[in-house]
Parts: structure tokens; C-alpha cells; sequence
């Protein structure tokens, strides 16, 4: 049973690491491609993955420990904390997208094309479930909760990036720019549950 258990947990570091190496794709290519095009939607995806990043660097961190048999009451305390950081700026980014796309709105701003974004939306489309259910897989054998949660968190990538795809989809297809900030809207929805799964956790910690 411990070398079943050890086999997963390593399984859950590689698969971690993936994740991890994917997110950092995310960010730099969503926020560069989102600040050249003048989409909010897009650099907003990108700052959600930088903040996922944090989370999946401390999950990362708390799979080695447990793989080397270590104690994992640092961690927790890590996890605190940075789940603190996590809601934090969840919330702070709720406000910059709310605020950001009703300004665009009224001014009508228009985000030009992208392919760029389009490119890095859909890739997330496809990869994030392919990630979940690996990280859901193992983390019930192994019954972490956080790799549980990360699983859950990327789901909620995968729906975020469908959000911007559609969005970047058909300003691109049919000059339609308002439709990028009624996504972000629609983002903002999928943005306020995580916030508030965020807040959720740290007041359970």
C-alpha cells in the first residue's frame, strides 16, 4: 500500500510540474498577447494563471515533502498564507475586470484580433480537463484534499479559457469588439466563484 501510495504522489508531482510548466505558458503569452491587442479579457485570463501559479508552486512544494516523508505542518502554514495571497488578489482582479470592461464599454475602446490569444485559449480548452482528471485520479488515491482543489480550480481554467475563446472568436470573425467585454462579464462570473472558494478556504484554515 506505501509503494502504491509513493508511486502516486510521485505521479501527482510530475503531473504538477506539467501544470505548472503550462501555467507559466499561459501567463506570459495571455498578458503579452492581451496588452498588445488591447483586450482586457485576455490579460485578465493571464493574471488568473499567474495567480494560479502561486497556488500550484505551494501544492508543488507540499507533494515533495509528503514524498520524502517530511512534515507537512510547514506547509499547511505555507498554504495558509498563500491562500490569503490567493483571495486577495482573486478579489482585487474581480474589481479590475468589472471596472476595466464597463469603462472600454462607455469609452468603446475596441481590442483588436489576436491569434495569439486565440491559440493559447484554445490550447487551455484542451489541456486543463486532461490535466483535472489526471489530478482528481490521483489525489482520491492518495486523499489529498489540495490536489482535490486543484483539480476543481482546473476545471475552472478550462471554462474561463472557453469564455475567452469565444470571445476573441468573434470580435476576430466578425468585428464585434463589445463581444470581448460582454465575455469578460461572463468571466467575471466564473472569476467571483473562485474568489469566493478562495475566501471559503482561508476562513476554514
Amino acid at each position: 500500500m506505501e509503494t502504491t501510495r509513493a508511486t502516486n504522489i510521485h505521479l501527482g508531482i510530475r503531473i504538477e510540474v506539467i501544470s505548472i510548466l503550462w501555467m507559466i505558458i499561459e501567463m506570459v503569452v495571455s498578458i503579452s498577447a492581451g496588452i498588445a491587442a488591447g483586450s482586457i479579457l485576455l490579460t485578465a485570463f493571464g493574471v488568473d494563471s499567474l495567480i494560479e501559479l502561486i497556488s500550484g508552486g505551494i501544492l508543488l512544494w507540499r507533494l515533495r515533502i509528503e514524498s520524502r516523508g517530511g512534515d507537512v505542518d510547514r506547509v499547511e502554514q505555507a498554504e495558509h498564507k498563500a491562500a490569503w495571497l490567493v483571495a486577495v488578489a482573486l478579489g482585487l482582479l474581480c474589481v479590475y475586470v468589472f471596472v476595466s470592461a464597463v469603462y472600454s464599454l462607455t469609452v468603446h475602446a475596441k481590442p483588436e484580433n489576436t491569434i495569439l490569444g486565440i491559440g493559447i485559449a484554445a490550447a487551455a480548452v484542451l489541456i486543463m480537463p486532461y490535466l483535472a482528471i489526471i489530478k482528481r485520479r490521483v489525489s482520491s488515491h492518495i486523499h489529498s484534499d489540495a490536489l482535490a482543489g486543484d483539480a476543481v480550480a482546473s476545471i475552472t481554467c478550462a471554462y474561463m479559457a472557453g469564455t475567452v475563446l469565444i470571445g476573441l472568436v468573434l470580435n476576430a470573425l466578425f468585428g464585434w469588439w463589445w463581444i470581448e467585454y460582454i465575455a469578460a462579464f461572463l468571466f467575471l462570473i466564473w472569476l467571483a466563484r473562485e474568489t469566493r472558494e478562495a475566501v471559503e478556504e482561508v476562513r476554514s484554515g
